[in-house]
């Protein structure tokens, strides 16, 4: 885009503050305070009368040259910093006063300049004034407001207006409304919906290697978002040791200078986020955390455990503080939501504005999903469910990210679908073909042992179920998912063999034969293939 100018002008106490404060903070762009610059040249005092004063004599003396010259001194000192620092895309002068400035301004920058008037009813500023006096301790004001419009410079300020590119009253509006309103004159939020979003989710019923591919594609992107509860552990391949996610993106590692969110849907359980964030050395800056996601209490955990016993549930007590969400309190039990736990302060913040941000920067997203799409709360095999829906629709609404942003839609299948182990007389839900591991041991030559040990579930640490590939499941996956692309995992489960393999060629023919009917019933590629828990362990075969 090349280096902008943003003039602000309009009367005292109109908004023109608050507003540059507001682009400062939300989009970095970079501020020139005139009355710094007045007295940093005249060393006058920080008092109204006296600023008014030194501003005018400044005028007189370069004919309003002296804006524009300070711009021009702060856009070479930018341009000139280390190269590890970008230079900023904009800058933002706060604020012009008379027509001979902004004639400046333009003459030195030209087009790159827009110039907004801020504005208000007279009433309204005399109001505004007497609020300010109280709460201004960095200027000494002047008693009243009409002693302020009496500066003939103050009193033409509004036919500034006439020059504007921008001209809002501020009467109807609030603060934030005029923060949107001249973003979006300005373009910060973008021109329009680009599709920046990738999205993975499970086709199957969990345990798919999310946490694989997601560690692989991670990279990639500069925003990694994750939604569900610490009930789903995304397991990671590390050296010396694998990592579990419980709550943070699987990628947190593999790219660290992604920015991390949890969104407004996610469900915390803080006695095990914050651990996790140690260890991840994950900062206050990288990581935010929605006001409204969910806090999963000790009491939630105690209720959840008849569920355990019932049908196979991981009791961490997300479904009981899922209800208790949408009911928004049961007894004498009040929600808790992030915004409400003093540890977690530091990374609250409102996520659907980061991501907001993110796209108005052009940045890329991955979102990552948990659980499977047979366990969806609406779409899976009920009660043998989880408390939400996986699906890629039901993702996107808890991480606060609309369809349109949408580019690609990732799911993951195993070549043998599991399911948690069956609590004593009772089932964990159903499955189409229900194996035994000593089959898998015999078809794949894996070791059984190596098996039982693997296929242990990373919350509970009980032993899965599998079952035959359920084409009957996928399709109903994909019909719910619309999958652009499919992650396979497990290879070896078909053959110790593909374990070798670096490139589709080198796979199985079983395996290339399986990949090609698993196309044709989900209408998606296979473009990324697991074939080991290891480093170097995912073919990519993606066009994206």
């Amino acid at each position: 885009m090349g280096l902008r100018i943003i003039v602000l002008s309009g009367p005292v106490v109109g908004g023109k503050s608050k507003l540059a404060e507001a682009l400062q903070s939300q989009f970095g762009i970079r501020r020139l305070k005139t009355q710094d610059v007045i007295v940093e040249l005249t060393g006058v005092d920080r008092e109204r009368r006296a600023l008014q004063q030194a501003g005018e004599k400044l005028d007189r003396t370069t004919d309003g040259a002296w804006v524009a010259q300070a711009l021009a001194r702060l856009v070479t000192a930018n341009a000139s910093a280390p190269t590890d620092s970008a230079p900023d895309t904009w800058i933002l002068v706060d604020s012009v006063r008379i027509p001979a400035q902004i004639d400046h301004i333009r003459r030195s920058f030209g087009p790159r300049v827009v110039h907004i008037h801020i504005t208000a009813p007279r009433d309204e500023l005399a109001r505004r004034y007497e609020a300010r006096k109280q709460s201004h301790p960095a200027m000494a004001e002047l008693p009243t407001y009409d002693e302020v419009a009496s500066d003939p410079t103050e009193a033409a300020v509004e036919r500034l207006q006439d020059l504007a590119d921008l001209v809002i009253n501020t009467l109807h509006s609030t603060e934030r409304d005029v923060v949107v309103r001249v973003a979006a004159q300005l373009g910060l939020f973008g021109r329009g919906f680009e599709k920046l979003v990738d999205v993975l989710v499970g086709g199957e019923y969990g345990s798919e290697g999310k946490g694989q591919i997601s560690a692989y594609l991670a990279p990639e992107y500069d925003v990694l978002v994750r939604v569900g509860g610490p009930n789903a552990g995304h397991r990671v391949y590390e050296e010396p040791q694998a990592l579990t996610y419980h709550h943070l993106p699987s990628g947190t590692n593999r790219n660290q200078s992604a920015q991390i969110v949890l969104g407004a849907g996610a469900v915390v359980r803080v006695s095990e986020l914050l651990p996790e964030i140690h260890t991840a050395h994950v900062t206050f800056e990288r990581l935010s955390i929605d006001p409204h996601a969910m806090i999963v209490t000790e009491e939630d955990v105690e209720a959840e455990r008849r569920l355990t016993a019932a049908i196979g549930s991981t009791g961490s007590g997300v479904g009981v503080a899922t209800a208790r969400k949408v009911l928004r309190e049961i007894a004498d039990r009040p929600v808790t939501l992030a915004k409400d736990v003093p540890e977690l302060k530091p990374y609250v913040r409102d996520t659907v504005a980061v991501l907001d941000g993110a796209f108005a920067r052009g940045q890329r997203v991955f979102l990552e999903g948990t659980q499977g799409t047979g366990l969806s709360l609406h779409h899976g095999s009920y009660p043998h469910v989880t408390s939400r829906d996986t699906t890629v629709a039901g993702c996107l609404s808890e991480a606060g990210i609309p369809p349109g942003r949408v580019r690609r839609a990732i799911m993951v299948c195993r070549t043998y679908p599991i399911r948690v182990e069956s609590p004593k007389g009772r089932t964990s839900g159903p499955m189409s073909r229900e194996l035994k591991w000593q089959e898998i041991a015999d078809r794949s030559k894996i070791d059984l042992s190596e098996l039982l040990e693997a296929e242990k579930t990373s919350r509970t640490k009980k032993q899965r179920r599998i079952g035959e590939f359920d084409w009957t499941l996928i399709r109903r996956a994909a019909s719910l998912n619309a999958p652009t692309d499919i992650a396979l995992s497990f290879a070896d489960y078909f053959s110790i063999e593909n374990r070798k393999a670096r490139r589709f060629e080198q796979l199985t023919p079983e395996t290339i034969y399986f990949i090609s009917e698993l196309e044709r019933v989900t209408f998606a590629p296979v473009s990324l293939i697991a074939t080991r828990f290891a480093f170097r362990s995912v073919i990519d075969r993606r066009a994206w």
